[in-house]
């Protein structure tokens, strides 16, 4: 993981039982509204980062900076493994933070506590340092003289503990601070000073000041709190984020199983939201869209892209999607060649058919030009035939020098369907008029939405999406579809379908009655072509008569039409349907019937699943196998009281079996 490099500064800690105010016979004058000492001040203030070499480090520095400022330290909660009874987590707060409880309070005390809110989180890390991960700096009390008062009556025991540590006056701590700083500050998130953006260093993630603070203090919170949680921060030569990427654990497990065919939506950065904003978007088995990782990116850089690409690579161990859609951007174009040089690259066609008023809208006959254009893209069954309509709506309008229209033709490989037929896109190619490619956080995210405020709305964002994912399985299994034909491929796929891919394939069913011809057109060994008609609503709402040619390999089972309906959307298309009809199939054959728009999809297949293929020295190997693994249990322990009281107690069952081979081994 890409880190800040760390600084190695020697802190001076002091154990002097003198104030602030008495030392050196000098008095400091107090803030008047916060009763904070002013002038200077002996400690670096504590800052996400900061690592120690040890816990008695880390709490001596806080213990004394706190006495600096004019305030005790408690420990609020700590955290032991379970067999060494090693600490690896820590926090240490105000001890005025919290409130006494009712059984606890002395009648004859004052209650002193106000609910502070300073403290510092910690923990253990990899390089066996402690390391501050969330830090809270404000105080809702006075500080200073009266804390002192208090400090000076602390028992003898406390006292001899502090002198203890160490016999001179100044002990020196060595301090690690990693170099995580705001946009045009100093890392404290805390400061008074006026939001400030810096709009010209390109080398610099253009946030608030308090945002890269806050940033940090989500990421190291969600590592807490969120098992397989992984991000990557790349920071430049002072320290300062330019890119960052995150995704958590069960969109990370999305990614296994969703990240076959991808959506890379750069509109936020692109549109100069004020999020810098990208986000990897995927189809799930019901075709409702699903996070595969996110990011902020300092520009519309090849260099930017490289990296989150590679980023995201990383996350899903080193597995290129088949299909990655995106805008059209040249610097997206090279960073794709060089990350996923085997992905197919497709220009996103909702997108560029979005951009057609704003391009084309200022030319005369724009009425006429944008129908011969959606013509053109949406009707054409063979390169020949797009290529003529796109001839004649050039020759026709005379726009032939407009560069837009000119780019866009060069490009048509990536973005017309006609050239997209052997492209896999699960739903995603947005190939007929009115399908569209939506962005993830659509109605999450306006274009002066803060980061903090986005921070809290993306947690809210995935929850009801895994909802709405939790609900459509429930529903998906414990309801069967209503059947509409005696169509023997209908009441196959119902069976198998989620409820809204069977929908979808559904409809291909019962269009086969539009379908009124079938006949053979040519034969080439076992191949045989078949020209099937359609009735179709032409332009006015007129019934026009379209052919559509498909191939028929009965030896292979294998059934492909010109309208390529299997590739763009996972699932065979009226027309196909109707030659295995007419051949009396009665079977759609296996080789049609996608795994990803089961049911039990995420039952029957675990992404790198299988105790064969285990490194038996890779510990993050049997962390990923076993976090996926346990994810089944809790996905399918959510459906009904019966299911998470099975799922609950096979954990139990499990855990207790876990802890016989641990205690075999001592």
């Amino acid at each position: 993981m890409e880190k800040a490099s760390l600084n190695n500064e020697q802190v001076p800690v002091r154990q002097s039982s003198e104030t602030p105010q008495e030392r050196d016979g000098e008095r400091t004058e107090l803030d008047g509204q916060n009763g904070v000492p002013q002038g200077r001040k002996e400690f670096v203030a504590p800052a996400v980062g900061m690592e120690f070499e040890s816990y008695d480090d880390a709490y001596n520095y806080y213990n004394c900076y706190a006495r600096e400022m004019g305030f005790q330290v408690r420990v609020k909660n700590s955290w032991f493994k379970r067999n060494s009874r090693e600490k690896y987590g820590a926090v240490l707060c105000c001890s005025s933070q919290g409130f006494k409880r009712i059984k606890d309070v002395n009648r004859l005390r004052k209650e002193t506590r106000t609910g502070c809110p300073a403290m510092i989180r910690m923990r253990l890390v990899d390089s066996k340092r402690w390391r501050v991960l969330e830090v809270a700096l404000e105080h809702n009390h006075m500080l200073g003289a009266k804390i002192y008062k208090s400090i000076k009556k602390m028992n003898t025991r406390t006292k001899r503990k502090l002198q203890s540590n160490s016999d001179a006056e100044v002990r020196t701590v060595k301090l690690y601070r990693a170099l995580v700083v705001d946009a045009g500050g100093d890392g404290n998130s805390n400061s008074n000073a006026k939001e400030v953006r810096n709009f010209s260093d390109p080398n610099q993630l253009n946030l608030k000041k308090g945002d890269t603070q806050a940033i940090y203090n989500y990421l190291c919170r969600m590592q807490l709190t969120n098992p397989n949680f992984f991000y990557l921060m790349d920071l430049n030569d002072e320290g300062r984020v330019r890119n960052v990427f995150w995704v958590d654990a069960r969109t990370r497990a999305a990614g296994g199983y969703f990240g076959d065919v991808v959506f890379f939506d750069n509109t936020y950065l692109s549109n100069k939201y004020e999020i810098p904003l990208v986000a990897f978007v995927g189809i799930n088995h019901h075709g409702q869209s699903v996070l595969l990782g996110c990011g902020l990116l300092v520009g519309e850089t090849t260099e930017s892209y490289v990296w989150i690409f590679k980023a995201w690579l990383t996350c899903v161990s080193g597995c290129s999607p088949q299909t990655i859609i995106t805008d059209r951007c040249k610097f997206l174009q090279s960073a794709i060649a060089e990350v996923f040089p085997r992905s197919h690259h497709c220009f996103g066609l909702s997108h560029i058919m979005r951009k057609v008023p704003e391009k084309l809208g200022g030319l005369r006959n724009y009425d006429a030009i944008r129908k011969a254009l959606i013509k053109a893209v949406y009707e054409a069954l063979k390169p020949f035939d797009f290529e003529a309509a796109w001839g004649f709506m050039i020759q026709r309008f005379g726009v032939g020098d407009y560069e837009w229209l000119r780019s866009l033709y060069e490009d048509r490989a990536r973005w017309a369907p006609v050239y997209l037929k052997e492209t896999f896109f699960a739903g995603m190619a947005a190939a007929r008029p009115g399908e569209a490619l939506n962005a993830f956080f659509d109605r999450y995210v306006h274009k002066q939405t803060p980061l903090k405020e986005f921070l809290d709305k993306y947690e809210l964002a995935l929850q009801k999406k895994h909802k709405e994912e939790a609900l459509a399985d429930v529903e998906s299994r414990n309801s069967s579809p209503t059947l509409k034909t005696r169509c023997p491929f209908e009441l196959q796929l119902s069976k198998v379908y989620t409820r809204e891919i069977f929908k979808k394939f559904q409809f291909e069913v019962e269009e086969m009655y539009s379908c009124f011809s079938t006949t053979q057109l040519h034969i080439d060994g076992p191949m045989i072509i078949f020209l099937v008609k359609e009735r179709v609503l032409g332009e006015g709402n007129r019934r026009e008569i379209r052919d559509y040619e498909v191939l028929y390999n009965r030896a292979a089972s294998e059934v492909r039409c010109i309208c390529s309906c299997f590739n763009f959307n996972g699932y065979l298309c009226r027309h196909a349907l109707c030659v295995l009809n007419f051949n009396g199939v009665e079977e759609i054959p296996s080789k049609y019937i996608l795994s990803r728009w089961k049911k039990d999809y995420k039952r029957l297949y675990i992404p790198d699943h299988g105790s064969n293929n285990v490194d038996v020295t890779d510990r993050v190997q049997w962390f990923n196998q076993l976090y996926r693994s346990a994810l089944q249990v809790v996905e399918e322990g959510v459906i009904s009281l019966d299911h998470y009281k099975v799922a609950l107690q096979a954990f139990e069952e499990s855990l207790n079996r876990v802890h016989d081979v641990e205690e075999k081994h001592e």
